[in-house]
Order: structure tokens, then C-alpha cells, then sequence
């Protein structure tokens, strides 16, 4: 492993009721090894650590989009994370690509997208990328809905915060 040992694989997902509509967002954060951190001791199954959140009226993008940012968000806000070699797992190519791939372009292209049109979620665009800057993180493509644990418990947190019942959360806090 390279940085400081540490290995964090993030599943992350988002929701959304009507699209736009109510919509949420879930992150499940596996840790290897667990820190040793007042910040997190106790405060969930070892290792397995559980974030999610809501909005009134969103669209799934915007949310498969909040997901990772507020996840990067929790990683750097305990500093005995923060150096650690992160994966973001996810099901959303839209997500994936954009940050992988597209973002280049609309970049070069003073964020105008390849039929020169605006680039829609342009601000959480770049506040993942400039998340990414700073995490380096490794991104992969998992298929939504077949049977993957921690791919399905993400999915979970964001569709019951979009439905306004979150169900309760391995939670650090």
C-alpha cells in the first residue's frame, strides 16, 4: 500500500423521487486496518463506517454526485484518514467518466461539454475534482443491483433518505 498503510474503499451511490424530486445519498466507508482513533472508536462495526444524506428536490446525478464529495469530505475531516489510499466504488458511469475522462475537455473547453452546451452539476464538478486533487483516489465501476454487499447497502441509504425514512447508519459521527 502506498501512502500511510492505510486502505479505505468507498461504495457510493444517490437517489432521487421524481427525478428531480426528494433525493438522497449514501456512502459506505470500509477501512483496512481500522485506526486506532478516539474519532472513530466505538462508533460502528470495525472497519464499516456509514454516511448518508438528503435533499428536497434533486436529481440523481446531482446526488451520485454528492456521494463522493461528502464521503472525501468525511475522510478529511479526521486527519488519521486523510493520507490513506482510497477507492471510490461506484455504479454510476455518469460519475466515473466525468471525472476520469470528461472533465479534461470541459475544462479545456471553459466547461462547455461536447454539443458546446453548459455543463450541467458544472459546481459539483468541481468540487469533486478538486476533492480528487487532493485524495488522488482510485475510481471503479461496479453494476448497480447484482448482489454486491456494500454496492447494495450504499444504494439502501440513499434511496431511504430520498423517501424521508433513513434506515440507521454504521455510523462515526
Amino acid at each position: 500500500m502506498l501512502k500511510n498503510e492505510k486502505k479505505i474503499k468507498i461504495y457510493t451511490d444517490g437517489s432521487a423521487r421524481g427525478n428531480p424530486g426528494k433525493a438522497g445519498w449514501g456512502a459506505v466507508i470500509l477501512i483496512h486496518p481500522y485506526p486506532a482513533s478516539p474519532l472513530l472508536r466505538g462508533r460502528s462495526e470495525e472497519g464499516v463506517l456509514e454516511i448518508g444524506g438528503r435533499k428536497d428536490h434533486a436529481t440523481n446525478n446531482q446526488m451520485e454526485l454528492t456521494a463522493p464529495i461528502e464521503a472525501f469530505k468525511y475522510i478529511l475531516a479526521r486527519s488519521c484518514l486523510a493520507k490513506s489510499d482510497i477507492e471510490i466504488v461506484s455504479d454510476s458511469k455518469y460519475v466515473i467518466l466525468g471525472i476520469t475522462e470528461w472533465i479534461h475537455n470541459w475544462q479545456k473547453n471553459n466547461w462547455r461539454n461536447a454539443a458546446k452546451k453548459p455543463v450541467v452539476n458544472r459546481e459539483l464538478w468541481e468540487e469533486l475534482y478538486s476533492l480528487v486533487q487532493e485524495l488522488k483516489p482510485k475510481w471503479t465501476y461496479v453494476k448497480g443491483h447484482n448482489e454486491d454487499k456494500y454496492n447494495d447497502r450504499a444504494d439502501l441509504i440513499a434511496t431511504s433518505n430520498a423517501l424521508g425514512a433513513p434506515v440507521d447508519l454504521k455510523n462515526a459521527g
